[in-house]
């Protein structure tokens, strides 16, 4: 691990990570530091929107800590869940409670200081939610993308498993880590649109099927909101507009 600077900016209300670069790795708005404010990290959760069971999930596992902003967030309005976070510097915990309100719960919320790909390929039990979003300084997944890590993952996951991944859209290895996925996948993924960010996020199951049509992901955007602050009407609309959804119908 390249012991690379750990640098905290401010702007407009915004605090952000930064690993040496100008690469925003995390960011929270002060006066409401428990939302999502990038927009992946919302687009992440729409997770909720596929599986809108009450008490899913129950176990989670964070491939890669940055700002905790998704930690946080299931933290804050996912109270059944107990999160497994896991995060290659030992530097990071510690920044992300001190200037990004990370909770310190170790009841509901384990960190562990590892290598991801280690982490799954060695790792027992299972989670209903796998969500990957472990780029390094120079915004390269590295071992968090390969056909070895899908398919660990895959073994990881419970019948109502669901594996969400952070990809970069506008990246040349973009569409070769698309395959990988859908490869480990049996052809059971999606990548919702890319964010305003370049930002693309797969889904991918392995167990019991997605079946969920736009107007009920619209309706459970709805209770998501309701429930979370979270706002992911935009984000059915553009997968409405973005693929063909054969009887308006997401099926994975």
């Amino acid at each position: 691990m390249s012991e690379h600077p750990i640098e905290i900016s401010e702007q407009a209300g915004v605090r952000s990570l930064h690993f040496g670069s100008d690469w925003v790795q995390g960011a929270m708005r002060i006066r409401r530091p428990f939302s999502l404010e990038l927009a992946y990290t919302r687009e992440m959760m729409a997770c909720l929107l596929l599986r809108p069971d009450a008490g899913w999930p129950r176990r989670a596992l964070l491939i890669g800590l940055g700002a905790g902003s998704l930690a946080k967030f299931i933290h804050r309005h996912l109270p059944h869940t107990k999160t497994t976070v896991v995060e290659i510097d030992p530097r990071i915990a510690p920044m992300a409670q001190q200037h990004f309100r990370l909770p310190v719960d170790p009841q509901r919320m384990k960190i562990v200081i590892a290598d991801g790909a280690d982490y799954v390929e060695g790792a027992r039990g299972h989670f209903d939610l796998i969500l990957v979003d472990g780029f390094g300084p120079d915004a390269r997944p590295r071992c968090l993308d390969s056909a070895e890590f899908y398919g660990a993952a895959r073994a990881l996951l419970s019948p109502t498993g669901l594996f969400v991944c952070n990809l970069l859209g506008r990246s040349r290895g973009f569409a070769a880590s698309s395959r990988r996925i859908d490869q480990a996948f049996d052809g059971r993924s999606t990548v919702f649109p890319s964010c305003d960010s370049g930002n693309a996020i797969a889904f991918a199951v392995a167990g019991e099927p997605i079946d969920v049509s736009l107007e009920e992901m619209r309706l459970h955007a709805m209770e998501v909101k309701r429930n979370t602050g979270l706002d992911l009407r935009s984000t059915v609309s553009r997968l409405q507009m973005a693929q063909p959804l054969p009887g308006g119908r997401l099926l994975l």
